[in-house]
């Protein structure tokens, strides 16, 4: 008995060890040496797409009837203001009005495609009502495009919403879909002559974790099976979308995909087996739960004692034309009891942050390309860029992260586009206008544009594949 209770025990022991070592093995954290390595030295495809991207909250201006409009004004449980500094999104950078002048910025910079969304509050303020106005409107900038050799890829749903669908409940309603399926159906019906990419739904697992599991987005809430809902009726609005545009006039014809944005989750101490628990269960919610519907039609969110949604369609994995991918950086967890979440993330001590709250990391960049890979589909990076204010970090960002996805192409990986995030300084959400991603700094007294030094780097490489 002494002999199979000591068994038990070194098993005990040596099991954790043996399962932290697997995962060692298995999901290495990959670091480059980047003094051995020529960031700059590489050449892109004469035909690759380059192009630039904004979202209509946060640059047109005067989006006045949507849920982060009214989020803006909006208190915390302790009256504090939702957004940084209790700014409001206001005028942004007047993009409605200067969007022949932002055009001519493009044009500055060599690239070849917009993304853009168009916001819904604006085409139908309330609901069924269509404002022939704000369709005239888009249809100019995409004219305007067109002439200028720029190619406009439009996003349907990039976070925002009409207050009425907010009224009603938005996604945590799978019934609603069927608004938004319609919304989509009039912007194609309308553009599809002038618009050949769309992208459906922008960072889905973003609007659902942001706005139901941490509560920083709107509607605020803080509910792990909300959570899981609202994300299995984003992904299920993608399917309905897609599967009701291919049968219209010009859907065959059109490429139609889904945005995900990819932010690892690596265990802050890799030697330790609990922040691999965290690491494993974090990425499984908000990355491969994701992934493998689009690759199986099977979704499974599940949290133990906290959040449970499976759901199946066998559609889904018929339902991408293309897979856009944003990806900025990683997070490294670490398993804290004293949190109701049981985590809290570190950021290591050698590492070079961005002005948001995380790293530069362009193997992390590689790692997602590589991972989304696995749809097999065509790929657009439809945003990658940096927050940097003091411009002192965004020429190495640009460098290395373009060196990564210029590695992974190399290796297979059918990247057929990139869009840098952003064309110039907006309103980033909870962060107000702290953060600025701009190749072109703003000055939002004056709406004077001016082109940053650190985006030289993109510039040269747009240039050189042409050349």
């Amino acid at each position: 008995m002494k002999k199979i209770l000591l068994t038990l025990g070194l098993l005990f022991l040596i099991a954790p060890l043996l399962l932290v070592w697997f995962w060692n093995m298995k999901y290495p954290e990959l670091h480059w040496d980047w003094n051995a390595i020529e960031a700059g030295d590489v050449q892109f495809p004469h035909d690759f797409l380059w192009g630039v991207a904004t979202a209509a909250h946060q640059v047109e201006g005067d989006c006045i009837n949507n849920n982060w409009s009214e989020w803006e004004r909006a208190r915390d449980e302790q009256g504090r203001p939702r957004i940084k500094n209790a700014q409001v999104a206001g005028k942004a950078c007047e993009h409605w009005s200067r969007f022949r002048e932002d055009i001519r910025l493009m044009q500055t910079l060599g690239v070849k495609a917009y993304r853009f969304s168009m916001e819904w509050s604006k085409i139908e303020p309330r609901a069924g009502e269509i404002d022939s106005t704000a369709l005239q409107h888009y249809h100019e900038v995409c004219e305007a495009l067109l002439a200028a050799g720029i190619q406009p890829v439009v996003t349907f749903y990039h976070f925002t919403h009409p207050l009425w669908f907010e009224e009603k409940g938005a996604f945590e309603a799978a019934e609603n879909i069927a608004d938004f399926v319609r919304f989509c159906e009039l912007l194609f019906r309308e553009f599809h002559e002038q618009v050949e990419i769309w992208c459906t739904i922008n960072e889905a697992e973003v609007v659902a974790a942001q706005g139901y599991f941490t509560g920083m987005f709107p509607p605020g809430k803080k509910d792990p099976q909300l959570t899981a809902l609202v994300l299995k009726n984003l992904l299920s609005a993608h399917v309905q979308v897609y599967e009701r545009l291919k049968q219209l006039p010009g859907g065959a014809q059109a490429q139609i995909g889904i945005v995900k944005n990819i932010m690892q989750f690596d265990p802050s101490r890799r030697w330790h087996l609990l922040d691999w628990a965290v690491a494993h269960q974090l990425e499984a919610l908000f990355n491969e739960s994701i992934l493998n519907f689009f690759r199986t039609g099977h979704f499974d969110f599940n949290l133990p004692g906290m959040a449970s949604v499976q759901h199946k369609d066998g559609r889904a994995p018929r339902s991408l034309d293309f897979i856009g991918l944003n990806y900025y950086s990683h997070l490294h967890a670490k398993f804290d009891w004293s949190t109701s979440a049981f985590f809290t993330f570190t950021f290591p001590e050698d590492a070079v942050m961005t002005d948001m709250p995380y790293t530069i990391y362009p193997e992390g960049f590689y790692r997602a390309l590589q991972a989304v890979r696995q749809l097999g589909v065509p790929m657009y990076v439809t945003e990658n860029g940096i927050a940097d204010a003091k411009d002192d970090r965004r020429a190495v960002f640009i460098a290395r992260y373009l060196y990564a996805m210029h590695r992974a192409m190399q290796e297979g990986v059918p990247v057929r586009g990139y869009f840098y995030w952003s064309l110039m300084d907006n309103f980033e959400w909870a962060e107000g206008y702290a953060m600025k991603f701009g190749l072109y700094e703003v000055d939002f007294n004056t709406q004077e544009r001016r082109l940053r030094k650190g985006a030289q780097v993109f510039l040269d490489m747009v240039k050189g594949s042409r050349e």
